[in-house]
């Protein structure tokens, strides 16, 4: 792959380094019986009965963030974009591609058990009200595992959507390296998308005391249909999923999602709206950038997927006039409203420096206004500007990523971090009990290498207090574009 119209530029940061421990932290975030191959060694195994009480096995998966709790729809996206990552940018991963590989696989072996009966998605394991009410090891949890299904009767099309999604790009990855599973991941993708759309609802609605108000779905299910249908056609091109995202495309644009800000004031959708997000929720932005690939250099199929991922480029970009879908800190980190904002950095980031590929190819620039013109170059020196304020670039000196660099968060609102590992402390440690560490004001026992928490406040300040979870905690999702995008600047400066 061409450097997306750059050159290398000198750098003091180790992109090397920070993609190795980008995907190490996914060892950190494990459910189930752990491998040999384990590289993250404080953690062992744990919640080996997921399942039990629905006669299934739905042992393995990911924890998604500082809990101990197994939700599918933010895993489902998580696994989408660590296989976009790969798909996009695996050739410039070197031997880290193997291990971006592995974290994959746990996800999708996961799903594979979680979509086994027909008809059937799993949308959730273990109590979320149970487990975030007690500081415990996930070695240790006594919470109860409840599992959430969604069925025909109880839809859950966005979970069940997603998962198509991921399994559908996935299926992309192992193409090469692994046909037979391949297969059996596309087969099953392309099962389930048909069980997304066919009983339609959402899981708010069938499974809410397994996933609200944690990961409810804020903007409806189409979104994440027009998605999952996106996926497939890149993965099979087989015409009728292409039928589907143009056909309903416009629906989804013509209801748009409301964004709150900080006050929780309704937004005016002309600040951005729905065609600027992108993130395990909303998946406006991504469809666009996604299916551009193969509409870019085709006029008659580009409307409306090339104007609104132009128009999201210029609702991020400084310079543009357009009106903005994020605001910047004077230290220059882009910015949403709620919590865990690094999320949007890592996303949106992503979404450039894959649109940017895709101009370079077409000989494309986008025009803004104003004789303001983006250029595939602009948008590698802006993402640029994004991951050097993560690894350290930013008014507090300090690495949002957990083991880079000299300063990194020390107390990270983290379970299995905060508490001593099993081998230190073999004993039981009660629900309870675990909070006279999570009060306690030494750092936290284990080092979860590669977390990347939820960021500073507007102001680039940074607490590092675990007691402030939308700055300390870290989530499987604020990592897997961050995959990619690292792979592209460890290859530029290479």
């Amino acid at each position: 792959m061409a450097t997306a119209g750059t050159t290398a530029a000198s750098s003091r940061f180790d992109y090397a380094d920070a993609l190795s421990k980008s995907i190490l932290f996914f060892e950190g975030q494990r459910s189930g019986r752990l491998p040999p191959s384990q590289r993250m060694t404080w953690r062992k195994s744990s919640a080996l009965r997921d399942g039990f009480d629905v006669h299934r096995d739905l042992v393995g998966g990911y924890y998604d963030a500082g809990d101990n709790v197994k939700f599918n729809f933010p895993m489902a996206f998580t696994t989408t974009m660590l296989s976009w990552s790969v798909i996009e940018f695996g050739q410039l991963m070197g031997p880290e591609l193997q291990h971006a590989l592995e974290a994959i696989r746990w996800g999708t072996d996961y799903l594979l058990k979680a979509t086994r009966v027909p008809d059937s998605v799993v949308g959730a394991v273990g109590d979320p009200n149970a487990d975030h009410s007690c500081w415990q090891r996930p070695e240790d949890m006594d919470t109860p595992r409840t599992s959430y299904v969604v069925s025909k009767q109880k839809p859950g099309s966005e979970v069940s959507a997603e998962i198509a999604a991921a399994l559908a790009a996935s299926s992309m990855v192992f193409r090469h390296s692994d046909r037979a599973y391949a297969a059996v991941l596309l087969r099953r993708a392309m099962q389930v998308f048909e069980f997304a759309d066919k009983y339609r609802g959402s899981y708010n609605d069938s499974i809410a005391a397994g996933v609200c108000p944690f990961y409810c779905d804020f903007n409806g299910y189409m979104d994440e249909l027009i998605w999952g249908a996106s996926w497939l056609y890149k993965a099979t091109k087989a015409p009728n999923y292409w039928n589907y995202v143009k056909n309903n495309i416009n629906y989804l644009e013509s209801n748009n999602i409301v964004v709150r800000n900080v006050n929780g004031n309704p937004v005016p959708s002309s600040q951005g709206g729905s065609i600027s997000e992108f993130g395990w929720d909303a998946k406006h932005a991504g469809i666009n950038i996604l299916v551009s690939q193969w509409v870019m250099k085709n006029p008659h199929n580009s409307n409306p997927f090339i104007p609104k991922a132009d128009q999201f480029i210029c609702s991020i970009l400084p310079e543009s006039p357009a009106p903005k879908s994020v605001s910047y800190s004077r230290g220059g980190l882009l910015f949403k409203p709620g919590g865990s904002n690094l999320q949007h950095a890592t996303s949106v980031s992503f979404l450039l420096l894959v649109y940017g590929r895709y101009m370079k190819l077409a000989n494309k620039v986008v025009d803004c206004g104003n004789n303001v013109h983006i250029t595939p170059a602009r948008l590698v020196s802006f993402t640029r500007g994004q991951v050097d304020y993560i690894l350290g670039s930013n008014p507090s000196g300090m690495s949002y990523m957990v083991g880079f660099g000299q300063k990194f968060p020390r107390n990270v609102h983290h379970r299995g971090s905060v508490l001593p590992s099993v081998a230190k402390h073999p004993q039981h440690i009660d629900c309870h009990v675990g909070y006279s560490y999570f009060n306690g004001h030494d750092p936290n026992q284990n080092v979860l290498t590669g977390a990347i928490v939820g960021g500073p406040a507007e102001d680039d300040t940074f607490k590092d207090s675990r007691f402030d979870a939308p700055q300390s905690e870290p989530t499987t999702y604020i990592n897997a574009p961050f995959v990619g995008v690292l792979a592209f600047f460890k290859a530029l400066h290479h």
